[in-house]
């Protein structure tokens, strides 16, 4: 078993996740899949804006002293990028710039390798999850809403815009 694995501390995982997949397919999903596709990806960015967040990982007394540095750098790194491209993707949609989708793109994509890394990372590195000390919320609760926001991305850029197609339709 990887050296931080703690059962209550997955099952606590497991559980934000499945309980956030299941919020998110019954309450967000039929709400943002029937708003014009970049109001939806914009009010889903903007969940993702607050990843700043992780920046916490590099604070003095947030976190144990005893966690590798070189972790909580990537993570506050990784998470402060993430949090400015999901800015600048709103930004891009509220001004339907004709970058907007490809910003959209290269955020969903890099938060997604950004928090599946973390998690990797924290899984085979981390000893303990005690180790988060008051961050221990962020990879429990924040990171599986975080996970299942993305997906919703994902599937809102996979699905064809019905606007785009109205207009080529009367073109």
């Amino acid at each position: 078993m990887p050296p931080g694995f703690n059962l209550p501390f997955v099952l606590s995982v497991a559980g934000a996740l499945l309980t956030s997949a299941v919020v998110a397919s019954v309450y967000v999903w039929p709400f943002v899949r029937a708003m014009p596709r970049h109001d939806a990806l914009k009010l889903l960015a903007a969940f993702h804006a607050f990843r700043f967040l992780g920046m916490n990982f590099m604070v003095a007394g947030f976190v144990s002293s005893e966690l590798d540095p070189d972790f909580a750098r990537e993570v506050g790194w990784g998470d402060l990028i993430a949090a400015t491209l999901a800015l600048v993707s709103m930004a891009a949609l509220s001004r339907r710039w004709s970058i907007a989708i490809p910003l959209v793109w290269i955020f969903n994509i890099w938060g997604t390798l950004d928090l599946l890394n973390a998690y990797y990372v924290g899984a085979t590195q981390i000893q303990s999850p005690g180790l988060f000390g008051a961050g221990i919320y962020i990879p429990a609760l924040y990171v599986p809403l975080l996970l299942v926001g993305h997906v919703l991305v994902f599937m809102l850029l996979l699905k064809p815009d019905r606007q785009q197609r109205d207009r080529d339709a009367t073109a």
